[in-house]
């Protein structure tokens, strides 16, 4: 069976038409998907019994709910999707105040094999549609809370790029979500020729993992480093005015006597300078055998300070879920792990 969801409103316009249905059968069918959230053709209920049936046979929403739901003390829930034949993704809530978050995975897997990063561990294993992105938004009890999105979750998103700029679509178009792009941010370690598509193609928020200054420091901790230098995406994105209201981030994971020293923290001001952004430093969330600890509080404060006073935005991030394995790639390990013993 084939999935509505992640087909665009001129796509399912297509499907009605095939299937000898008024071309407005389109946007009724978007709007129980995306609005109305509904899992089932049978409870589209301004569709005639006929055409339910005839959508049916060759039709499914795409809406599968979580398998598995950890929910930690302070309120993160993460939840566990099937990805078939014993694979799994994870998708992170965090809610906050009025603010309430959800963590999206683009792949089964990743590719980049980040020294730091559980879901490097597993391997690349497959792309994840845009059916099965939008279903981590559409299934889970928050979805009418959710308020922004952030797709830092398992896999490298402009990896998988056709899919990442399908699922943007329609969550901003009037006949999905409608959501403003500013409420959407995309991660990436920095594939260029990928990243530059995006920006040239979006309006969402670019967050850029970049975990050191130092060019071979940066390589032993990510690989990518070396077909994509952060000197090179840097230089990218300086052609591109973030100024106004679409943002640049920069995430930095601060590891212990490794990329915390003042050393570290001159160069971020050097090679950030004249690019409107923001750093958000992140605690490291330990992983079985990778021997990296996090820095202490003392040293992520002085590291703020000294990139605030020097004129870029610099926030601490909060840990959250660390009850619950909410480090990306922890649960769905476990889950594989356990349906290989099964």
């Amino acid at each position: 069976m084939t999935p509505l969801i992640g087909k665009t409103a001129d796509e399912l316009k297509e499907i009605a038409l095939e299937l000898g249905m008024p071309a407005f059968t389109g946007k009724q069918i978007a709007d129980w998907l995306y609005r109305k959230r509904v899992a089932n053709i049978a409870d589209m209920s301004n569709l005639s019994a006929k055409n339910r049936q005839l959508l049916s046979e060759k039709y499914e929403t795409g809406m599968n709910k979580p398998v598995q739901v950890a929910e930690s003390v302070d309120g993160t829930k993460k939840y566990l999707f099937n990805a078939g034949d014993n694979q799994f993704i994870e998708s992170v809530y965090i809610p906050e105040d009025d603010r309430h978050t959800l963590c999206v995975s683009s792949q089964v897997g990743c590719k980049m094999n980040c020294l730091f990063c559980m879901t490097g561990k597993q391997g690349f294993s497959a792309q994840l549609s845009a059916a099965e992105i939008l279903n981590q938004i559409l299934s889970i009890d928050e979805a009418d809370k959710l308020t922004n999105l952030v797709f830092m979750g398992m896999g490298e998103p402009m990896d998988n790029l056709p899919n990442l700029l399908r699922s943007l679509e329609i969550l901003t178009a009037d006949y999905g979500y409608a959501w403003s792009p500013k409420r959407i941010t995309v991660s990436t370690i920095g594939v260029i020729p990928k990243m530059k598509i995006f920006l040239e193609n979006t309006n969402c928020h670019l967050a850029l993992s970049l975990h050191s200054p130092f060019a071979e420091e940066r390589l032993r901790l990510m690989p990518v480093q070396k077909a994509y230098p952060a000197e090179e995406v840097l230089k990218e994105l300086r052609k591109h005015d973030f100024s106004h209201q679409r943002r640049v981030s920069f995430e930095y994971i601060m590891f212990e006597g490794l990329n915390d020293t003042m050393r570290h923290a001159v160069e971020m001001v050097r090679i950030l300078r004249g690019i409107d952004c923001r750093v958000n430093l992140i605690r490291f969330h330990a992983i079985p055998n990778v021997d990296l600890k996090t820095s202490n509080e003392e040293k992520m404060i002085f590291f703020r300070d000294y990139l605030t006073s020097n004129g870029i935005t610099t926030t601490i991030r909060k840990s959250r879920g660390e009850d619950i394995f909410a480090a990306c790639g922890m649960l769905s390990t476990l889950e594989k792990q356990k349906a290989k013993q099964d």
